[in-house]
């Protein structure tokens, strides 16, 4: 009840002191909480890009195919699913920075996890078909005698491996990897859905969307230094410290070389464990904005408290942690949020994209590297020094866009979709932006160019080789070969790295114009005519990349706009369930599937068994990834003019019922006035020292 400040006593005056000195550590507070969102989004982004930009290093040290990675990432979208729905609903109404911080620590656990395999494995061993001569340790048979009949039977592989074989394959070590990354997912879990709810609660209707886009703007600030870490990572050799290096007769363009990808995880856990104390000290409410507050309160009682600056903000009401009353009411709250139809149509619209985005980003470094021959650690580099970059650019001018132009829920919604399909125009261009393949002898081209391509042909016939191994050679000629043996090389010279093999019949057989017999490790180097295309491939990779991501956040507005505020946060919860689900799961599965069919030539296993892809028929690579990301994104328009038609008739019926309750309104005004003059009545000294002082004034 409104009194005078001269008339109030001391015990009036302690409490609006109180009450001043708490509301400006909880304003405060509202800081540290964006501050500490930002940091947690920074590291769950840092871990999450670093497991993107290691995919082809794990690829090659477990000996995985490109389908069974897509599982392993896609893991970390299961960790979510189990949790989200339960953690969005109930988590709204518990303590969220505390639930926030919980889940950090658990993603940072399960990042440790991640990296065990290294510290339990054996060493890396590198598939080579360079053998030690009989006669002298010092020199290399690089094509051991044989028949071509003897050949063929040696190319067979063991029907029964031996002992030792049975015991290495008895562990997948990569078991441990998928575990920790559900681990990841099910910590990640609270921190989008409780983190945006608990900002949009507590600020300003016209700052939430300034707010939660500087958010995500930090947050892809990880993916810059997650994939930067990656790239440093990807040069280091995985078992730095524990080999001579002299040894390693590879580089890092080299199809075999792997990286030290554990380090980076012990990194971003370390980070991530980190995120997780701010949150423990932030309260559970903050003051709330003077445009959220309840309507019990006549408009006299609205005037004051924007009038009298230490009543700014209202508390949140504090609802009792009765877990069985709110399963009762989950049901009813899910029905009624799925019967929202612009809802379920924005689910699908952006299912389907997410289905292309993940997909494309999931298999974007590798594409770089096989489709123009750049090393893990160079792809990695780019990745977060030249593409990430413009995707924050684009968030954060989304963002500025949205407020500066004030859009509502309509303007928003043509502004996504007008990014997104000029972004998608631009992206037919990359189907032109092609590269041939390299050229590998008896794989993409033939020894003497007249006959269909086999490793095995008459100027090797002499050596007893095996099609399985993959030890690429580049000869004089420019062709690259599959191993020295499969060259027809009879001699060798120099030692690691500078190892220059002779006398390679097939390099002569192909070789018109010197008759050169030399051959050097490693695999020939890029074509010319696909590294002048390369600046032109990342250029409008960028410039693809800043449109699209310019209708992030208001799309992301269209959704919290869109839907009853009671049902903010589950609406929240379910979105990225969904996305996770239909998006994040299978996308990586079925993307690597369709890329495993266009390998040409697979790694094996010691003991058998097929493992890591080698080599890429390039143009088809090209084909089936761009043609899968295009084609889906394609699909998603037609759900968005769907989409449009429903929007429209929802603002419109909101409009309608807005000036309904227009004429009805002044009449219930007048009636509130006399209410107040009833509520002015009671004192504001409550008449017993435990009785509340009433709750419109944020007093109680």
């Amino acid at each position: 009840v409104v009194k005078p400040l001269a008339q109030l006593g001391e015990v009036e005056h302690f409490r609006l002191t109180l009450f001043n000195t708490v509301l400006c550590f909880l304003s405060m507070s509202l800081q540290m909480f964006l501050a500490a969102l930002s940091f947690a989004y920074f590291a769950k982004a840092l871990s999450g890009s670093y497991m993107k930009s290691t995919i082809t290093q794990l690829e090659r040290r477990f000996d995985i195919p490109s389908y069974l990675i897509g599982i392993i990432d896609g893991s970390f979208e299961i960790g979510n699913l189990l949790v989200i729905a339960f953690v969005s609903h109930f988590g709204a109404k518990l303590h969220r920075p505390k639930i926030i911080s919980i889940g950090c620590v658990l993603m940072s656990f399960g990042t440790f996890l991640i990296a065990m395999p290294h510290f339990i494995n054996d060493r890396y061993k590198i598939e080579t078909s360079i053998r030690s001569s009989v006669n002298s340790t010092s020199s290399l048979s690089p094509c051991p005698e044989g028949s071509p009949e003897s050949t063929r039977t040696g190319d067979r592989p063991s029907i029964l491996p031996s002992r030792g074989c049975e015991r290495e394959s008895s562990v997948s070590l990569w078991i441990y990897v998928f575990l920790g990354n559900v681990l990841r997912g099910i910590g990640e879990t609270p921190v989008q859905p409780l983190g945006i709810s608990y900002i949009d609660d507590y600020t300003q209707s016209e700052n939430t969307a300034l707010y939660i886009g500087c958010v995500q703007t930090v947050s892809i600030i990880g993916p810059v230094f997650g994939y930067l870490l990656g790239s440093l990572c990807a040069k280091i050799y995985v078992d730095i410290g524990y080999v001579d290096m002299e040894t390693v007769t590879i580089t890092p363009s080299d199809a075999r070389w792997v990286g030290a990808w554990w380090l980076g995880y012990l990194i971003t856990g370390t980070i991530t464990l980190m995120s997780a104390v701010p949150f423990w000290f932030l309260p559970k409410s903050l003051p709330m904005p003077v445009d959220k507050h309840d309507t019990n309160c006549t408009p006299e009682q609205t005037r004051f408290i924007k009038d009298f600056p230490t009543m700014e903000h209202k508390f949140r009401s504090e609802e009792p942690a009765d877990l069985h009353q709110m399963a009762k009411e989950f049901v009813p709250t899910l029905k009624s949020l799925l019967g929202n139809p612009v809802y379920m149509i924005y689910l699908c619209v952006t299912i389907i994209q997410f289905n292309s985005l993940i997909g494309m980003v999931t298999y974007k470094p590798k594409y770089i590297e096989q489709h123009y021959g750049q090393s893990a650690s160079k792809a990695n580099f780019l990745m977060g020094m030249i593409n990430i970059p413009a995707v924050a650019l684009g968030m954060f001018s989304g963002g500025i866009v949205m407020k500066k132009c004030k859009l509502g829920i309509m303007g928003a919604a043509k502004f996504a979709f007008g990014t997104s399909l000029l972004g998608y125009f631009l992206s037919l261009f990359f189907l032109a932006m092609g590269c041939e393949n390299s050229k590998v002898a008896g794989i993409t081209v033939s020894y003497t160019g007249y006959v269909l391509p086999s490793l095995f042909s008459d100027c090797n016939s002499g050596c007893l080789c095996s099609r399985r191994e993959w030890d690429p050679v580049c000869g004089e000629n420019g062709i690259t070969y599959v191993s020295p043996c499969l060259a027809g090389c009879t001699s060798s010279s120099g030692a690691g790295r500078n190892t220059v093999f002779g006398n390679c019949r097939c390099v002569a057989l192909a070789d018109t114009q010197s008759g050169n017999l030399t051959a050097t490790l490693g695999q020939c180097p890029i074509r010319e005519s696909c590294d002048k295309i390369f600046p032109y491939f990342l250029a409008l990779s960028v410039l693809s990349s800043f449109i699209i991501s310019l209708g992030g956040t208001p799309g992301f507005m269209l959704l919290v706009r869109c839907i009853k505020p009671e049902l903010k946060c589950l609406a929240l919860g379910i979105h990225t369930l969904a996305t996770r689900t239909l998006a994040g799961i299978p996308a990586p599965i079925y993307f690597g599937a369709i890329i495993d069919t266009t390998c040409l030539k697979w790694g094996y296993k010691t003991c058998g068994g097929r493992g890591a892809c080698r080599i890429y028929n390039t143009t088809a690579y090209r084909i089936v990834y761009l043609g899968l990301t295009l084609g889906l994104r394609t699909v998603s328009f037609f759900f968005c003019i769907l989409c449009f038609a429903l929007l429209k008739r929802h603002v419109e019926m909101e409009e309608k019922n807005a000036l309904t309750d227009g004429s009805a309104e002044s009449e219930s005004l007048r009636k509130e006035e006399n209410s107040s003059i009833h509520c002015e009545q009671k004192s504001m000294k409550p008449s017993h020292p435990s009785q509340k002082v009433p709750n419109c004034f944020g007093l109680g």
